[in-house]
């Protein structure tokens, strides 16, 4: 049996990998900072796929929240086959205009959480010779945004390095590089996205089947939907920053977990 551990799986990108892998006859291991909300997704996934789904409250970006994540990965007794590293978050308004504590606690759930988690499942993964993590990032990685498009930056290099370092072992890294991507987050949480235009909006389920089969075909980096690819590529052949007005003013305040 196929197990799956996904950060941020209440709502959003998270709540969408849920779905399709408990179809596709995964265990799942959900994380998320909000006990009750675990309880219903994992109540409504078991009910409706009949699948065994454990909860695992912890805030990643705290050092308990975090630690309870690496020993849930490290336990050879429940090994855990899929990693999606999806908890994440952004902060509205300009550099210095974000106190710095929530810049840092941005840094502990993009980086240090991604990469702790990450060397805590490889281990298990790369002895048993099969697995795979998929670090969702951002389109924001190729486009000057500040902390938050730094540190998702850092995710597509860290998941890409890693990936050549274990070449042949049978497992497999993806970087998950989304641009907006529509959701009942969104809704649920009130923030404004009229200014965004309407063909720039992705379907969360799109997106996970498209990196899905990215990472079953062995590739390092998934850029769901071509008008994103064209953005990277344009991002690749432009003068630095000049896409990176346009990102900022399209920022929104958000959290996926």
């Amino acid at each position: 049996m196929t197990t799956s551990l996904i950060t941020g799986a209440t709502a959003g990108i998270g709540a969408a990998f849920a779905r399709r892998l408990a179809a596709d006859g995964h265990d799942l291991v959900l994380v998320a900072r909000d006990g009750g909300r675990l309880k219903e997704a994992a109540a409504r996934l078991g009910r409706v796929r009949g699948r065994e789904v454990e909860v695992l409250v912890a805030d990643l970006a705290t050092e308990e929240g975090i630690e309870a994540v690496e020993r849930r990965l490290s336990d050879p007794e429940r090994p855990v086959d899929l990693l999606v590293n999806n908890a994440g978050f952004g902060n509205r308004g300009a550099f210095l205009a974000v106190p710095q504590a929530d810049e840092l606690r941005m840094l502990k759930v993009h980086v240090e959480a991604v990469l702790r988690l990450t060397t805590a499942a490889l281990p298990g993964m790369r002895a048993r010779g099969r697995g795979g993590v998929v670090n969702v990032a951002s389109v924001a990685a190729f486009l000057p945004r500040g902390t938050y498009g730094a540190s998702k930056a850092w995710v597509v290099s860290f998941t890409q390095g890693i990936a050549r370092d274990l070449a042949g072992s049978g497992v497999r890294l993806l970087a998950l590089c989304p641009g907006f991507t529509r959701t009942e987050f969104h809704e649920r949480a009130g923030m404004g996205t009229s200014a965004i235009p309407g063909w720039a909006w992705l379907s969360a389920d799109k997106v996970v089947a498209e990196a899905l089969r990215d990472l079953a075909r062995g590739r390092t980096l998934s850029v769901p939907s071509f008008r994103y690819r064209a953005v990277v590529g344009l991002s690749r052949l432009l003068p630095p920053g000049a896409l990176g007005g346009a990102s900022s003013r399209a920022g929104r305040q958000y959290r996926t977990d």
